[in-house]
């Protein structure tokens, strides 16, 4: 945990958002949210999409992949 505070904390003070990659658990979620990660993405949030697919869902009102931050 320290080392990923440690990185977010250097990409904000350098002016950067953070991306975190592969979260997997509620628990892994909301540490990065409290530690100010800006955004996260994985199966947990929504999975893969084919790209026949992605035409249809973005001409819905709604996507089913919620982004965390």
């Amino acid at each position: 945990m320290s080392l990923v505070s440690t990185i977010i904390s250097l990409a904000h003070n350098l002016g950067l958002g953070v991306i975190a990659e592969g979260v997997e658990t509620d628990e892994q979620s909301r540490m990065l949210r409290l530690r100010r990660c800006n955004q996260a993405q994985s199966y947990f949030y929504g999975r893969s999409v084919p790209d026949h697919e992605i035409e249809k869902l973005l001409t819905n009102d709604h996507l089913p992949i919620t982004v965390g931050g």
